[in-house]
């Protein structure tokens, strides 16, 4: 496949361009959370664990601005804030479903264990 540029950035491949938007540690987390359900910023902060206010917020206005999450804000007071998954986002997870199950495979595979706190994806 020849490059291409998204964005004013060339890319060699797709899996490139699909890895830099929702690879790294908290984007596929923040998705599998929106997957069955609308979500507050609040409710997930609280559900993700390790994940510092500033990278939550980051990686939400990184998720919107490449299309896989709405944000709809209320204005009343206090200032009500929910993210949804867009249609780009619910094709997104089959991907990360995939992704997830073979990552529990390898886990028991391997015999890795688990920590102390457990975090769910």
């Amino acid at each position: 496949m020849p490059d291409f540029i998204y964005n004013g950035k060339v890319y060699y491949n797709p899996v490139q361009l699909v890895m830099e938007q929702i690879g790294g540690v908290w984007k596929a987390p923040i998705l599998w959370r929106l997957k069955d359900k609308v979500m507050r910023y609040g409710e997930l902060r609280k559900d993700i664990k390790h994940i510092s206010d500033k990278m939550l917020t980051q990686q939400l206005r990184e998720l919107e601005q490449d299309g896989y999450i709405q944000r709809t804000v209320y204005a009343v007071i206090p200032p009500k804030t929910e993210y949804t998954l867009t249609e780009q986002g619910k094709d997104i997870i089959e991907l990360i479903t995939i992704i997830r199950n073979y990552g529990l495979k390898m886990i028991e595979k391997q015999k890795i264990e688990h920590t102390q706190e457990k975090n769910p994806q």
